[in-house]
């Protein structure tokens, strides 16, 4: 199979297409390195350095003969989309719009989408949700979300491309960069190599701060491989288990076998108190299910981190 990963010089993106290579499939990474690392793009893949919003992109969707676009490339940060909604616009949307309507001329057959659930549903009651509850996005960056899901469903009704949206929960791991919210156990980690303490920002009535569906990386690969094949629509990727954010920083400290003191901050414009993803739709129609716990997963990521 001939597939774009978009995106895929980053944490999750590149580890995705490093998948799709060992599954034998041909490959090419779309990514303007503005946050990837070129030295993430697996070697058996094409390389194409470019802005998904560019006419470059739009002529390789066109030209390339692809039969499957996997879209990780994104901007990632809920604080930064308040800041610079407009920006957000363009990458998350203009970009996306830019590959589906050259693949539509290029008679694409499905296209991966890259959500967010932990950000397209607003503030949760406190249990895990699935893919029935209503959206209601709290910032730029989620309203950009769920926009690009709307976008896809327009295209599977109107033109028949096949679509599979998965809405991640925070996904951590290897290769993960300490950037906002979206890198809290990059930014833990980096904190204990340092020495410095982090914040965790909480409301008053929260102690241990907002709580959090956190996913091992390595599941979310494993999602990604499954809808090359199978499923449509959307999909919760996660674990259904919430970790408020002194949780996760204990558990990163027992991971490293080191402790660290830490410091209060108050909320940030655009945080969601509450977030973790029912996956059970997931299980039937894509097989999936996480494999990792926080524990395990925390001791992978910091193994890689150390070099160990």
């Amino acid at each position: 199979m001939k597939i774009l990963v978009t995106g895929g010089a980053g944490f999750i993106g590149s580890q995705v297409a490093a998948a799709f290579c060992g599954g034998g499939h041909a490959v090419t990474v779309l990514d303007n390195l503005s946050s990837g690392k070129e030295a993430n793009i697996p070697a058996q893949a094409e390389f194409v350095e470019a802005d998904i919003a560019s006419p470059q992109a739009a002529e390789l969707v066109a030209d390339g003969g692809f039969q499957v676009i996997d879209h990780h490339a994104a901007q990632v940060s809920v604080p930064y989309s308040v800041k610079d909604p407009l920006f957000d616009l363009h990458s998350n949307l203009t970009g996306l719009l830019n590959l589906l309507e050259a693949g539509r001329k290029a008679s694409l057959e499905r296209f991966i989408f890259i959500s967010s659930g932990g950000a397209v549903y607003g503030e949760l009651e406190g249990a895990p949700v699935d893919e029935s509850y209503p959206a209601r996005p709290l910032s730029p960056y989620a309203v950009s979300k769920r926009s690009g899901e709307l976008y896809l469903d327009y295209y599977a009704a109107q033109h028949g491309l096949g679509t599979v949206m998965l809405r991640y929960a925070n996904v951590y791991g290897p290769r993960q960069v300490p950037h906002a919210e979206a890198g809290v156990v990059a930014i833990f980690m980096d904190c204990l190599v340092k020495g410095e303490q982090p914040t965790i920002y909480r409301p008053d009535d929260l102690p241990g701060g907002m709580l959090r569906d956190y996913a091992f990386v390595g599941d979310v690969v494993r999602a990604n491989l499954l809808a090359l094949e199978q499923g449509s629509g959307v999909y919760n990727i996660g674990t259904g288990v919430a970790t408020d954010t002194l949780g996760l920083w204990q558990a990163v400290q027992r991971a490293a076998g080191k402790e660290l003191g830490h410091q209060f901050g108050p909320v940030r414009q655009g945080d969601i108190r509450y977030s973790a993803l029912d996956c059970a739709h997931a299980k039937q129609g894509l097989g999936w299910a996480p494999q990792y716990d926080l524990d395990a997963g925390l001791a992978e990521t910091w193994a890689w981190r150390t070099g160990q």
